[in-house]
């Protein structure tokens, strides 16, 4: 549970986020790469989350073919 007095909507997304298996992870990148994605994220009407979970699950498909 979020710490302080969290309101009840702050509650309900921790649990739904919870229940779907959303995590969040840092990485570290360099800014002007960070910016580009963002740009042409919002170019093309995605959202940068999705784009990488995109991209990342067709490494995976890519990674395990060659298995």
């Amino acid at each position: 549970m979020p710490v302080g007095s969290p309101t009840p909507q702050t509650i309900a997304t921790e649990k739904y986020t919870k229940k779907v298996g959303i995590i969040s992870k840092s990485y570290k990148l360099r800014k002007e790469v960070t910016e580009a994605f963002a740009e042409a994220c919002e170019k093309k009407g995605v959202s940068a989350a999705g784009q990488l979970t995109v991209m990342m699950q067709a490494f995976i498909d890519e990674v395990n073919k060659e298995e």
